[in-house]
């Protein structure tokens, strides 16, 4: 547990450190304070604030300095503009003019300032001359008199130099200066009741204290302000009632006078007036919308969390749901700046917070990549350095190896090898026999001699082969094709030897060595598994299948899916209902005990042995079983054949014997009584004692018939000879043998098991006809099968007995009644010679009428000899 905490802490550490970094240098280059600035602005502008309704602008523009002259004007002028403005009932005047200098003038202004009672007035702190400190300018002492509020008209630009906000309180020595716009509000009796600042002990008087800064959402571009040119309402050429109850902002707005700030709007390249920048501010404190910045340390706390949080949870998390969740963090974050500056007026700095949180999957990831690189190549070495499962082939044995193993293998009855002209081993062949031209790695076959020539160590190997004739000197030339012995084209790399470079594609090759060393042993570990003659189970530590080959699955006649977690003493209980419990004990006792068990089990009619073996599962303490299982089903029917051939031994071929040896005896006594009657008796017991060999011979040679003792014959002329061989026999009983043919018709089988086959189903015809009946015999094709059908005019096969006719030893018992005995081999000799041709044999019968044996074997569609 302690060793696992501090691997993820150690990994956590190796995360966090590099977004440590990345947040100092995003900090440090000003790169996060450029990401705050875009999103705040992106933010802004996708949603203006619209301005206040009671909101005014008269602009000293282009055309009222054209019509009224040049720059400064008299201050009578503006105290014209007040009084026009005042009878159109205008609620507060602010006139965003420095008059830091006496003029005349400035007493008609002030009258016309004291006449409307709400004029505001800015102040700049500026230095007065070059090289003097920082001072208050104020209006003159009859101005300030007369206006009802003073405000400083200062806008803070920020590092890239754009302005988004101002202080709204600033002055020197103290803040007690409220802002222009802050000025307005409460010379205009609304807006939010901020408090005033308090001064700072031992502030100097010379420094500039500013307090409350605030952010300003714009209305948009200036055109979106309610707008009237200086001239036209001094000249009266405006509705007079447009300016009723609405606060009037009046400053320069033409290009290259007055001032002019950068603003979100449009950047530098088309600033905004100092007077609509004021009155912006005014609209959105009227309406308690100006942005409080979060605290600076906000910003940074929170990037640590996010920075510890992705260290925490990162190392932990999969690569598909380490990506989203990274993102999602960061959308999160930003989601959250939204909210707050929408619904809560707050500006949330995100910028460092979102750029750790999308920073962590990629600094992630590649840290994965590195730490994968060092475990794949470790990895790698080691499994370069396991020899593994390999196989030997032909070009890396010795050619006197290669030649006793070919020898042993092709049955050679003759081979050749030599080198450079010197013969190195050579029996029952010449160098004279060699064909001229042989190619290089390739067999050449010529008659029952095959040649090849190879290069290795530097020489060069020839080599013959004689191959015996027969049926498997084909297979063996192509068994030497596929094997050749020619050295492979090039050196395959070492998977253990070090690589030139750590580049990504030496990797991916050495990778790829590997994979296809590891998947040419899966697919021999694969292939050998389902070839296994026997069926093969594996289970977890809990007994459920999780591997079997395709005997199994045949088997138990279900399919790997269905197999797949199945508990195995459910599986064999399932064919074993009487001894459920007795399994699932089994399977206990294999998996707690682990101790072996060998079992029977009889599954649709087929024998099983079941042998159980514990195995150590791969990494773990637990074992699970092994299953192998057998196919005893021909074991157990040749054991019931034997003892079923050792009980008739026993009896059937002992009794005749004993009956000779028993008469032998009695003619031995009494010579004199050997006569005519004695002879015959011992001549039947004796040709009753041949034909039960002669059965068990003709089973026998049935029995080991094979497709390779398979020959071109006339099944015509087979069915033809066996009707001659029963003629005689039948003959004597007056029985009539019809043949109905139409055409010749060729197989490819054993003629002489085929006759004899024929023969014993005709000679069963015969026997259990009546004396002066007919028996049928029908041979056609029937498509791709040829047929013969024997029907005779007998007394029938009891319907019982049908299911048994064909099983060794089986006699009819109406026909050992009757007092015809057999063996009980003759069609069980039939059924195996039909099913060796891989042909069928159908009975049909009917008590007291006869019977009909039909045969089916498969024939080509064109006969394989003219």
């Amino acid at each position: 547990m302690n060793q696992d905490w501090f691997r993820r802490a150690k990994t956590g550490t190796q995360l966090a450190l590099p977004l440590v970094l990345a947040l100092l240098l995003l900090h440090v280059t000003g790169g996060q304070e450029r990401l705050n600035h875009w999103i705040y602005d992106t933010l802004i502008l996708s949603a203006p604030q619209p301005p206040a309704a009671d909101l005014a602008l008269v602009t000293i523009d282009e055309a009222s300095l054209s019509a009224l002259g040049r720059w400064p004007w008299p201050r009578q002028r503006h105290a014209e503009l007040i009084r026009r403005l005042d009878e159109a009932g205008a609620r507060t005047i602010v006139l965003d003019v420095l008059f830091s200098e006496p003029a005349n003038g400035d007493d008609a202004l002030a009258k016309a300032m004291r006449d409307h009672g709400r004029v505001v007035l800015p102040i700049h702190l500026y230095p007065p001359a070059a090289g003097r400190p920082l001072a208050e300018q104020l209006p003159t002492t009859a101005l300030t008199g007369a206006a009802s509020a003073l405000g400083h008209a200062h806008v803070t630009l920020d590092g890239d130099g754009i302005a988004r906000g101002l202080y709204l309180y600033s002055g020197m020595g103290q803040a007690y200066w409220p802002a222009l716009s802050l000025a307005t509000a409460r010379a205009s009796g609304n807006g939010k009741a901020w408090p005033d600042t308090v001064a700072e002990p031992g502030t100097a008087p010379i420094i500039n204290v500013r307090r409350n800064y605030v952010r300003v959402p714009f209305a948009g571009s200036p055109e979106r302000l309610p707008t009237t040119s200086y001239h036209d309402v001094l000249e009266g050429h405006i509705d007079a009632n447009r300016f009723r109850g609405k606060v009037v902002f009046i400053g320069a707005t033409a290009p290259g006078f007055g001032d002019v700030l950068p603003t979100p709007l449009s950047g530098h390249a088309s600033p905004m007036s100092g007077v609509a920048f004021h009155a912006n501010a005014w609209s959105a404190l009227v309406q308690d919308a100006l942005i409080r910045p979060a605290p600076n340390y906000l910003e940074t706390t929170l990037a640590l969390l996010v920075i510890a949080l992705m260290s925490l949870l990162l190392p932990a998390l999969r690569p598909v749901t380490s990506f989203w969740f990274a993102m999602m963090t960061g959308a999160v974050i930003l989601l959250t700046t939204v909210i707050a500056l929408r619904f809560l007026d707050l500006w949330l700095p995100s910028a460092g917070p979102i750029a750790v949180a999308w920073l962590a999957f990629p600094i992630w990831s590649a840290r994965r990549l590195e730490m994968l690189n060092r475990f794949l190549k470790r990895q790698l070495d080691l499994l370069g350095q396991d020899p593994g499962l390999r196989l030997n082939q032909a070009p890396h044995r010795t050619p006197e190896r290669l030649l006793e193993d070919l020898i042993r293998i092709v049955r050679a009855e003759g081979w050749w090898l030599s080198h450079g002209g010197r013969v190195i081993q050579s029996r029952g062949m010449a160098g004279t026999t060699r064909p001229r031209t042989l190619s290089d790695g390739h067999w050449t076959h010529i008659g029952p001699e095959s040649w090849i020539r190879w290069r290795q160590g530097g020489r060069v190997y020839e080599l013959g082969l004689r191959l015996p004739e027969g049926f498997h000197s084909e297979a063996s030339r192509r068994y030497l094709q596929r094997v050749g012995v020619a050295p492979p084209s090039h050196k395959p790399a070492r998977s253990d030897a070090p690589l030139p470079t750590e580049s990504i594609s030496a990797r991916i090759d050495q990778v790829r060595q590997a994979l296809q060393a590891l998947t040419g042993m899966r697919e021999l570990i694969a292939r050998g598994f389902e070839r296994m003659p026997d069926g093969i189970i594996v289970t977890d530590d809990l007994g459920n299948v999780q591997l079997v080959n395709g005997h199994v699955v045949h088997w138990f006649g279900q399919s790997h899916a269905e197999l797949e977690g199945f508990p195995l003493a459910r599986l064999l209980g399932l064919h074993d209902e009487e001894a459920q419990e007795d399994w699932k004990e089994t399977i206990a006792d294999v998996l707690t005990l682990r101790e072996t068990r060998t079992l029977g089990l009889q599954v649709y009619e087929r024998d099983l042995l079941i042998h159980l073996a514990p195995f150590p599962l791969a990494q773990t303490h637990q074992h699970g079983i092994i299953a192998s299982v057998a196919d005893i089903s021909e074991m157990r029917e040749q054991q019931r054949q034997h003892r079923q051939a050792i009980d008739f031994i026993s009896h059937d071929v002992r009794s005749p014997l004993v009956s000779q040896l028993a008469l032998i005896e009695q003619m031995k006594r009494r010579p004199e009584t050997i006569g005519t009657e004695q002879l015959d008796q011992l001549g039947r017991l004796a040709r009753r004692s041949y034909q039960l060999a002669e059965e068990f011979v003709q089973l026998a040679r049935a029995e080991q018939l094979t497709d390779d003792r398979f020959y071109d014959f006339d099944f015509l002329s087979v069915v033809e000879n066996a009707r001659d061989s029963v003629s005689e026999q039948a003959a004597s009983r007056n029985i009539r043998l019809v043949l109905n043919d139409s055409e010749d018709l060729w197989l490819e089988g054993n003629a002489e098991l085929l006759e004899r086959a024929i023969i014993n189903l005709l000679t069963n015809a015969v026997q259990y006809s009546p004396d002066g009946g007919t028996i049928t015999l029908q041979a056609f094709r029937a498509g791709h099968q040829a047929s013969l059908t024997i029907t005779d005019e007998g007394a029938g096969i009891d319907r019982k007995e049908l299911p048994f006719l064909f099983e060794r030893f089986h006699r009819q018992q109406t026909t050992e009644l009757a007092g015809n005995h057999g063996a009980g081999l003759g069609l069980s000799f039939v059924k195996v010679v039909i099913d060796k041709h891989h042909g069928e044999i159908d009975v049909r019968s009917t008590p007291g009428e006869g019977s009909s044996f039909t045969i089916r074997l498969p024939a080509p569609t064109f006969p394989s000899v003219l």
